[in-house]
């Protein structure tokens, strides 16, 4: 059980593995305004930045759950370098179907809805962990403007157009499922260069270092076309946003 290995050579030098930076992560978790000692689930937790950070700077506690070992094995490294591993753990295994043995203060899938089916499927998933009153945090796509063919449809890694809503459609979305949009942070087009770019010198790298690599050649594409695609298509196109969401 883990990660095809694509994803660690594409997003191995991220500590957030989203188009949010460090500024706009730190932003989000002060405009929750939640107490210390809060109590977080994070599903999908990645390398463990946002959790380890928020117990370090928000005095939060709770747990992430990743599929992937070496994600993991780096949010570990991460709560011991910033000193909170008393705070926080982390759980390799499948965020599909993962409900806390206790409830939690805040519930958060923070890119991942595909461990609900999507975001319906999500909200459910997140709402059986939280107690009476909690939140949720959803981090989710969305289109910035209507793609206009089928190209820029695939060169946005959907299958189809309908796989991503205009964000005022995405928050009516969240409000028709009973629950009440109540913050969000959203990335812009610089925070998402920086999610973005930055895999471009990873995957150089990491094909320099291993230039026999079974995975190389797909590598070699990536790097060859991501770049223009991504300033022709994502850039102009394509959204991303994390929603805090309290149930009626």
């Amino acid at each position: 059980m883990d990660l095809p290995r694509i994803f660690t050579i594409r997003e191995g030098d991220h500590r957030i593995h989203n188009p949010l930076t460090e500024a706009k992560l730190a932003a989000l978790g002060a405009s929750l305004r939640l107490a210390p000692g809060t109590r977080v689930l994070d599903l999908a937790s990645g390398s463990g930045e946002m959790l380890c950070t928020w117990a370090r700077d928000l005095g939060f506690t709770g747990t992430g759950v990743d599929i992937s070992t070496v994600f993991t094995e780096r949010a570990r490294a991460r709560a011991r370098a910033l000193g909170v591993a008393d705070r926080v753990e982390f759980v390799h295994g499948d965020a599909v179907g993962h409900v806390a043995d206790e409830p939690v203060d805040l519930a958060a899938c923070v890119g991942a809805t595909w461990i609900g089916n999507g975001v319906a499927g999500t909200v459910e998933l997140l709402d059986r962990s939280l107690r009476p009153g909690g939140l949720m945090l959803i981090g989710e796509p969305y289109w910035r403007q209507p793609p206009p063919d089928e190209e820029t449809v695939k060169a946005c890694h959907a299958t189809s157009a309908g796989d991503f809503l205009l964000l005022p459609e995405l928050i009516g979305q969240f409000q028709d499922l009973g629950c009440d949009v109540v913050e969000m942070t959203l990335a812009d087009q610089d925070s998402w260069d920086r999610y973005t770019a930055a895999q471009w010198l990873g995957m150089r790298r990491w094909l320099d270092a291993h230039p026999d690599d079974e995975l190389a050649p797909r590598v070699r594409e990536e790097l060859s076309t991501e770049p223009a695609r991504y300033a022709r298509y994502g850039r102009e196109y394509l959204g991303w946003g994390v929603f805090a969401l309290m149930k009626r």
